[in-house]
């Protein structure tokens, strides 16, 4: 039996996972925690890293998920690192995140969910459905300001480390988060968004289930 350990993405959890299941293969999921003041991501990382108990996992994650899949995989020894709407370095960063993070607009304009502004960022994540809607309304009624001021903080000024040599990467054409024309995947989703672990979830796990055929 192979270990599985998937991380979401920001402020999401293992809801947007429900959906896995592989033969031979056990499902774990990586919870998000609240991070210390100024605290690195290499050092956030390592504290993910005391939710794995199992040597040698395969790694998947989600958006943000995939990027700390990266940072851990630099700390441990992975097996696999599957990352899925997400990137594999801040070169495959839209431009306009990099700015933000240089400039810093982040710190003047902390992360906070406005009413008016849910209809763009359900269409920029992808979300179709009335259960995705909800699911994503949920997220942001839940989530902790210190978490989600310091992971967009986090993204905005990533410094990429060395990808595995074991990675895969599963993209949609239609992201709108991070653009398909800075990103050669691995495997491309028609039509996929954001969120198409969920509206296009068959498409995905048939991809993650030919790269575990092929490692077995």
């Amino acid at each position: 039996m192979k270990h599985i350990y998937c991380i979401s993405g920001l402020g999401a959890d293992e809801r947007v996972f429900s959906k896995f299941q592989f033969p031979l293969h056990e499902i774990h999921f990586i919870k998000w925690i609240i991070p210390e003041k100024n605290e690195s991501i290499e050092s956030y990382a390592k504290k993910l890293i005391g939710q794995i108990h199992h040597n040698n996992p395969i790694l998947i994650g989600l958006s943000f998920g995939g990027i700390m899949c990266i940072e851990i995989a630099a700390q441990i020894k992975a097996e696999l690192v599957i990352i899925i709407s997400s990137i594999k370095s801040n070169t495959e960063m839209p431009l306009w995140m990099r700015l933000s993070g240089k400039l810093k607009l982040n710190r003047l304009l902390p992360m906070r969910s406005f009413k008016l502004i849910e209809q763009l960022e359900d269409y920029n994540l992808g979300v179709k459905s009335k259960e995705e809607k909800q699911m994503v309304h949920d997220y942001r009624k839940n989530i902790d300001p210190v978490y989600s001021n310091w992971a967009v903080n986090a993204i905005l000024n990533w410094k990429s480390k060395k990808a595995p040599g074991d990675l895969y990467h599963i993209h949609g054409d239609m992201d709108r988060i991070f653009s398909i024309k800075k990103i050669k995947p691995d495997y491309t989703i028609h039509n996929g968004g954001h969120l198409m672990i969920l509206n296009k979830s068959d498409e995905v796990i048939k991809c993650i289930s030919s790269i575990l055929r092929n490692k077995i």
